[in-house]
């Protein structure tokens, strides 16, 4: 009976040797996972959290803005609809509008027509 006792004591060591050789593979295999992890995101050119929501508040703010100047747009608009339809005439375009599609114009025609000889 001796010799059963014996042999079930070292089975159950070698087993007891096996899982504890497993988990050492085990959190071996994870650190290197996520070393490599960690090399594959530092080589991405990826940004930090806080620089992503730093970046998220300044366009949150901006677009806050836009949408404010797009109500007093529309409020001066009406504005002028009103004065232009008091008045009976309508307003003249802004000279700088047309200043630059003239020039837009003249750019144009200056570029030559021909094409250089090769």
């Amino acid at each position: 009976m001796q010799t059963k006792g014996k042999f079930f004591d070292d089975v159950a060591k070698v087993a007891g040797g096996a899982m504890g050789t497993l988990g050492g593979m085990k959190q071996e295999a994870e650190s290197a996972v996520r070393q490599r992890v960690e090399r594959l995101l530092s080589d991405m050119d990826l940004v930090p959290r806080d620089e992503f929501d730093a970046m998220a508040a300044v366009a949150r703010r901006a677009r806050e803005e836009q949408e404010k100047l797009t109500v007093v747009v529309k409020d001066l608009e009406a504005r002028l609809a009103k004065l232009e339809k008091a008045s009976g005439t309508k307003q003249a375009a802004p000279a700088k509008k047309a200043r630059v599609k003239k020039t837009t114009v003249k750019a144009k025609a200056a570029e030559p027509t021909a094409k250089p000889a090769s």
